[in-house]
């Protein structure tokens, strides 16, 4: 089939939103951005100021009713807190069975396994761990898809999630943890680190504002940087890092004080704890 044709069979394809938060909007605004038709894509929250806010702003269909959205749909994506997972998808094993739509989930910690085992054994399950600058289009998603997805499924999962930024596939479940250390947990870890700089800078005597557009300016310009670089990070440190000049001293500052070091130690933490909310939602079944 050709790429247009491809590409215009799943854009018609009906979704299902299960939550209309605020990841779920912002899928919704980028897949719509991307040519989806909104009149094929449901969103369903008990929260009726949400949908109703969602209806206005993109003409999608709303509802507050999980099972009348999921009843036609090609494919959910299972956009609920992750405490409330098991009941969402136990009120919807009937439905999914009958539809078999392919099965999206952005639940922090929730495994295909546990998704799996509240579920029919057959279920095509994506996994996916977006990050926040989602919210904002300039998302990183890794997915992991299980053996019951389709070549079609796996294409159309990763096409609803580029819609916010940069996919990533997995093949191990297990690396899951490491992704969410790294890049689910990491947009924090930039946050601190410019808060630190920012404070450090009002501290040298700079203005508050001025340290602070110093800070989000240069943190903006050194992403763009190494994305728009083949290089990778170290060599474009090396290439900022005259000897003996300023930033040098900063850097071997930094290594003296163990900041790799802190680094492995933070997201082995975040990994560790990964694992655990895995296992704690596991042992739910």
């Amino acid at each position: 089939m050709h790429a247009s044709c491809i590409v215009k069979a799943m854009t018609n394809s009906r979704l299902a939103f299960i939550g209309g938060g605020n990841m779920a909007s912002s899928l919704v605004g980028g897949l719509i951005a991307d040519g989806w038709d909104p009149g094929r894509i449901h969103v369903a929250d008990p929260d009726r100021q949400q949908t109703d806010r969602l209806a206005q702003h993109f003409s999608v269909i709303t509802t507050q009713d999980n099972r009348s959205a999921v009843e036609q749909a090609d494919a959910m994506i299972l956009a609920v807190k992750p405490q409330a997972v098991k009941a969402v998808v136990s009120e919807l094993a009937g439905v999914i069975a009958a539809q078999q739509p392919l099965l999206i989930s952005i639940a922090a910690g929730i495994r295909e396994t546990t998704l799996r085992g509240w579920l029919a054994e057959d279920t095509a399950i994506v996994r996916t761990m977006p990050n926040t600058p989602a919210l904002v289009q300039s998302g990183a998603t890794a997915l992991y898809a299980n053996a019951n997805v389709s070549t079609a499924q796996h294409n159309m999962a990763e096409s609803i999630l580029r819609a916010v930024g940069l996919t990533l596939w997995v093949d191990d479940e297990d690396l899951m943890d490491a992704v969410t250390a790294l890049s689910g947990s990491g947009p924090a870890y930039f946050f601190l680190f410019m808060e630190a700089l920012q404070s450090a800078g009002t501290e040298l005597g700079l203005p508050a504002e001025t340290a602070r557009l110093l800070t989000l300016q240069t943190a903006f310009g050194a992403a763009k940087m190494a994305l728009e670089s083949a290089e990778d990070a170290a060599v474009l440190r090396q290439r900022v890092t005259s000897p003996g000049g300023t930033t040098e001293r900063a850097l071997d500052y930094f290594r003296q004080h163990g900041f790799e070091d802190i680094v492995q130690g933070a997201l082995q933490a975040a990994a560790e704890r990964s694992r655990e909310l895995a296992a704690q939602f596991g042992a739910e079944q």
